[in-house]
Formats: structure tokens, sequence, C-alpha cells
């Protein structure tokens, strides 16, 4: 074999040191404090040894494990960015590469904790009271108390706004909750599931943290699912189903508020699809160099590097993009039409991403022994989930033109 063919050994990423992940061409993570990086070595270790054995299994059975919400809790990152957790909190970079980290490993296992520590626990956030915060935050921190976020219906998705039908009805101390919601992660086994409805009384809509033996409260699994096998998505079916004015969200007072915290955790998954990106990348790169075909890997023939490169740049520029956003959001000059662009994009290279390198594996891409295909599946649900690419357009294009054009 000509020297030229010979896969090189020397790659830059080889240098760098243990802690700085070899897929960051532009070493973004380095922007991390000492402390901020020694947190995210603690989560990439445990993703290393306890999720990613496992998570081609789990997803094959549409298994969610149980057992490791224990040990997630050991890692003490849920409760980061709030201050009745810890005190002076976080960088928004950090929590955002905690999001790229797991997605990096394992989608499904991300999202779970994307709904409960940012949806759920954002909602009671910055939309329960001083009293709620304190009551809630720590126990949800800790993991002792998980949440999930129920806000999409059966016939309200991107029209949630107007077309939320749940209704919440003032009964003296109580308020009355009929309705239904789908798709809700975590559902099935949350402690406290974040409940958005609609005022008979004035036609606010409203959040409550319903807890999961309240009379009146079901969810059932949804099955058969091709994305985020391992989650547990939900229906949820509320009749009459009663919650003490003490659990209504003191703070949420419209759907304005609803929005503020799907602008934080929007931008999550833009992190996510980073993480998705970089893993479709690293599965291809290492898949490519050990193939062999016609003398020698397929990793030489200039086609293949022209792929993975394409692979590495739309990562590479979606890292520079969620990065940039974290230190908006840090800055406090953060907006909707901030975190929308990211997700609209980013889901959109992650898309044509995670298909190059399904495609780089052939054949061998649609086994899951080979884990590519986890990824392209469960990249559909990325790109669908906390508003869809034509919605985020939607809301940046206003923001560009000053024109809305929601019908």
């Amino acid at each position: 074999m000509a020297d030229e063919e010979r896969p090189r050994r020397d790659r830059p990423d080889q240098a760098l040191p243990e802690h700085v992940l070899t897929e960051d061409l532009y070493q973004f993570e380095r922007l991390l404090t000492p402390e901020e990086a020694e947190i995210l070595l603690r989560v990439r270790e445990f993703l290393r040894k306890d999720i990613a054995p496992n998570a081609n299994a789990w997803w094959g059975r549409a298994a969610f494990p149980h057992e490791m919400i224990p040990r997630y809790a050991a890692l003490d990152i849920a409760g980061l960015p709030y201050e009745e957790c810890h005190p002076g909190g976080v960088s928004s970079l950090l929590t955002g590469f905690i999001a790229l980290e797991m997605a990096r490993v394992d989608p499904s296992m991300a999202t779970f904790y994307g709904v409960h520590a940012g949806l759920a626990m954002g909602s009671v956030a910055r939309c329960g009271s001083a009293e709620q915060r304190r009551r809630w935050l720590p126990a949800m921190g800790r993991m002792e108390q998980i949440g999930a976020f129920a806000l999409t219906e059966p016939q309200g998705g991107s029209d949630v706004a107007l077309g939320l039908h749940t209704t919440a009805r003032r009964d003296g101390d109580h308020w009355i909750i009929n309705g239904e919601k789908r798709w809700i992660g975590n559902a099935t086994f949350a402690d406290l599931i974040v409940v958005w409805a609609r005022s008979e009384e004035d036609d606010a809509v409203l959040g409550f943290v319903v807890k999961k033996d309240n009379p009146g409260f079901k969810a059932t699994r949804i099955e058969n699912k091709m994305a985020l096998r391992t989650v547990e998505n939900a229906d949820i079916v509320f009749t009459d189903c009663r919650v003490p004015e003490a659990d209504r969200l003191q703070e949420a007072h419209g759907f304005r508020d609803t929005a503020d915290v799907l602008r934080h955790t929007r931008s999550g998954v833009a992190w996510e699809a980073v993480g998705v990106m970089l893993a479709a990348y690293r599965i291809a790169l290492d898949y490519t160099l050990e193939r062999q075909q016609f003398g020698g890997p397929v990793a030489r023939f200039q086609l293949i590097q022209d792929m993975l490169v394409r692979m590495l740049g739309d990562a590479t520029s979606c890292l520079g993009m969620v990065v940039r956003l974290a230190q908006l959001e840090d800055a406090g000059i953060y907006h909707d039409h901030h975190s929308a662009l990211a997700k609209a994009y980013c889901t959109t290279r992650m898309r044509e991403t995670v298909g190059w390198g399904r495609e780089l594996l052939a054949g061998n891409g649609i086994l899951l022994d080979y884990s590519i295909g986890r990824f392209v599946a469960d990249a559909e649900a990325l790109y669908s989930y906390e508003g869809t690419r034509e919605i985020n357009t939607l809301i940046v294009g206003r923001a560009a033109t000053g024109i809305g054009a929601f019908v």
C-alpha cells in the first residue's frame, strides 16, 4: 500500500488532552472553566461506562432503564442551573455541553434528562413562587422526584397556543382539570407532571403541578415508536382531576410564560442535535478507517473523505452556533428568535449528517449493532419536537422582517 493510502494515526485529535472531546475540531470545550470541565468529564465517564454499552439493547427492546435513575442522581447535575439546588448556578455553556454529551451517546436518555431537568424543573423555576421552588426543586435536583411536562395535545401541536383544549375550573381551594395530552415523556413514571391548561373563567393559560397519584389522572404508554424508543412517552387523560390551588404555578399567567420555558429548552434540543451529529461522524469515521475494500480502508477514497468532511463541517458550524447561543443566554440578551434559529438550523443539518453517516456504512448502516441506525431514527424525533422547523422558521422570519406570517 502506498504511503498516501495508509490511514494516518497522527490525526490532530490524538494530541488533545484526555478531557477534550476529539470530535470538537475547533475545541469549543476549552471555553469551559476547569471546574465545569471536571463536571463534564464526570458525565462523560458515566455515559461511556454505564449508558453506551446498553443503549442499543434498551432501544431495541423499547425498555426504559429505571435502575439508571439513581446513577444519574449520583452525578448531581440535574439542579445545576437552579439557585435552590446549586447556589450561584453554572453557565449555560456547561448545561449545553451536558446535553450534547448525553445525545452523543443516547438521544433517548438525553430526552429523559431534558424533560426532567429542563422542561419540568425549568417550569417550576421560571413560573413557580419562591415557596414552590423551595418545595420542589431540591428534591427534583436530587432526582428523588422525577418530572414531566404536559403541553402537547392529541389535536394540538404547532397551534397549541391557540388550540389548547385542556381546561381548568376553579372550585374553592382546588382546580378541576379535564382534557387530554399526548407525547408526554416520562409521564408513565414521573412523580410531578407540569400540566398546562386553559382557565374556564378568563381563558388564560395556567400551569399546574399534578402528582402521579392524583385522582382523575391516567397515563398510558405509547407503543410502536420508531424513534427515541427508550423514552416512555404517554397519552394522558384528565377526568375531573383535582389539583390544590397551592400546586398551581403562581407565576404562570399566560402562554407567554409557557413560551419562556420553551425558549430555554429549545436551545437544549439544538445542543442535542450537535451531539447526534458528532456521534454519527465518529461512527462513520471509525467504520471507514476499518472497512477494507479494494485492498485498503475505504477512508482513503476521495468521495468518502468528502462526505466525512461535510459531516464534520455541519457539526462544527452548529456547535459554534449553540456555543454563541449559550453566551447570549448568560449575557441576558437571549430572545425567542435566537433559540428558534438554532433549533431549526441544527436539527436540519443533523438530519442531513446522520443520513450521510448511514450511507457511509452501506448495508451495515441499517443494523442496530452498528448504532448509526438508532441515531438516524432518533434524529427524526429531535427534528420534530420543541417546535417544527416551519414554526421556528416563522419565529425567526417575524424577527427578521417585523411581519408575523403565522396563520
